[in-house]
């Protein structure tokens, strides 16, 4: 199965940033444990601070890949346009957040990307994209 793992603005900084909320590990570090534990299977990476990058990608990826792991960061609250790219694309996703965004600000609980999504896990940090390839996997 090949799967690419999409993620949005600040999730670059990674184990410096809000290292109470998001831990110490980078992404990178984790991916390489990831890739480990799903050998047979193609993890494929990207991400940008920007909603055009990150929706050219779904668009030039999003009929190839067997499923896309989506964590849009702060534009799961704000971006109708990545909701609509999710609709628009033939791949399933599966929206992530490392931190629960239900027990954040107010602002974080609406995702305008869940409706789009085939589903949503939030709250396990890093290990919520684990859970989501095992998710995908099952599809």
């Amino acid at each position: 199965m090949n799967i690419l793992i999409i993620n949005g603005p600040n999730l670059n900084l990674l184990g410096r940033r809000e290292p109470d909320i998001y831990g110490l590990r980078t992404f990178e570090d984790y991916l390489a444990e990831l890739r480990g534990a799903f050998p047979m299977h193609t993890i494929d990476y990207f991400q940008s601070n920007s909603e055009g990058a990150i929706i050219d990608c779904m668009h030039e990826h999003g009929f190839d890949v067997d499923a896309i792991i989506l964590n849009a960061g702060a534009y799961t609250h704000t971006s109708i346009a990545i909701a609509d790219a999710v609709r628009a694309i033939k791949s399933p996703v599966v929206e992530v957040h490392m931190s629960n965004i239900f027990a954040r600000e107010s602002y974080r609980h609406v995702s305008f990307i869940a409706e789009a999504c085939r589903g949503t896990i939030t709250g396990f940090g890093l290990d919520s994209y684990r859970l989501a390839v095992e998710a995908v996997l099952h599809l």
